[in-house]
């Protein structure tokens, strides 16, 4: 018998240590506001040093995980969280780790037949090409990536170390994110960034980017992208309500960019923009979330129904 978690104490987890912070804080308290619109006991719990301090002071029974970056979004918070036995939303331990990796993500991807952009290989003077997109194996908020036309571009960036480091062939096209809640794909959001590369400054600045809803894509090319985003969540283990963030090429293929298992809840982020247009407002898409918690234990990744393409709803994904 499923929990009302509604009639729980809600602590919305955020803030955190990562780059991402800023991020967390305005995602976080969205998300409290409209929990507390919706009558839910909820608190704000902003996380800095002692966590599970925090955690357990705050008297919670479940918890509404709205960090992103380290500690928040890489497993961490989601190991603590189930020492304590607390629900929790969003993806488990293991399929957090995963996605926030980008190089094993892919991999895991790859043979379960989801097409991503090819890897173009980085040696001690720099990617074997030009040119590519490079960005942290780790991160998120697009924060890190860099669209790198010749050598010279490169040098200027002046990464060192290369290690940590990925680089992809760039791929034209029209580039989507698809929202998966609880398992089912809402309508494909088109980004069409000013600049004409979806970075940080394109994703956070209002008036940066336009956003189509649905995507300016014929029906079925739609379709295939829905599908192809409920197999990749579906294949690592993510619950809740990942983001599948793809780019189309003219062939009308879709190759998979990288999932976001907790996806940005600002005034210019994606999932709020699709739960809409599903007719979904932001208080009952929180609402939806927070009855998600507790979840993960359900989905393991890898699993056999995953490779074969099948979502949480048992309905075939390819």
């Amino acid at each position: 018998m499923t929990v009302d978690m509604r009639n729980k104490r809600v602590g919305v987890l955020m803030g955190g240590v990562s780059n991402e912070r800023d991020i967390s804080l305005k995602s976080g308290r969205a998300v409290l506001a409209a929990l507390l619109h919706s009558g839910v006991d909820a608190v704000e719990i902003d996380l800095r040093e002692d966590w599970l301090a925090q955690v357990r002071e705050s008297s919670i029974e479940v918890a509404f995980v709205a960090l992103h970056g380290l500690w928040g979004e890489d497993g961490c918070v989601q190991g603590m969280l189930e020492i304590m036995q607390l629900p929790y939303t969003g993806s488990g331990v293991t399929a957090s780790g995963l996605c926030m990796n980008k190089r094993l993500c892919k991999a895991v991807l790859e043979r379960a037949g989801v097409k991503t952009p090819v890897d173009i290989p980085i040696n001690a003077d720099g990617p074997l090409r030009f040119p590519v997109f490079v960005k942290p194996e780790s991160g998120g908020s697009s924060i890190g990536l860099h669209q790198i036309h010749d050598a010279d571009a490169w040098q200027a960036l002046n990464i060192g170390d290369t290690h940590g480091w990925m680089a992809e062939m760039p791929v034209q096209g029209v580039e989507i994110a698809v929202s998966v809640l609880n398992g089912e794909a809402l309508i494909p959001v088109e980004l069409a960034p000013r600049s004409g590369v979806y970075d940080y400054a394109s994703k956070y600045t209002v008036g940066a980017t336009e956003y189509f809803v649905p995507a300016r894509l014929p029906a079925e090319t739609l379709g295939l992208c829905m599908q192809r985003a409920e197999q990749a969540v579906a294949v690592t283990g993510c619950v809740g309500a990942p983001r599948v963030d793809m780019i189309v090429g003219d062939g009308g293929e879709p190759l998979v960019l990288e999932i976001n298992t907790i996806p940005g809840m600002t005034e210019t982020s994606l999932l709020p923009k699709a739960a809409a247009a599903a007719g979904i407002d932001f208080d009952a898409l929180c609402l939806r979330m927070l009855e998600t918690a507790g979840l993960q234990s359900a989905h393991e990744v890898g699993g056999e129904d995953a490779i074969a393409g099948k979502n949480a709803t048992g309905r075939l994904a390819v």
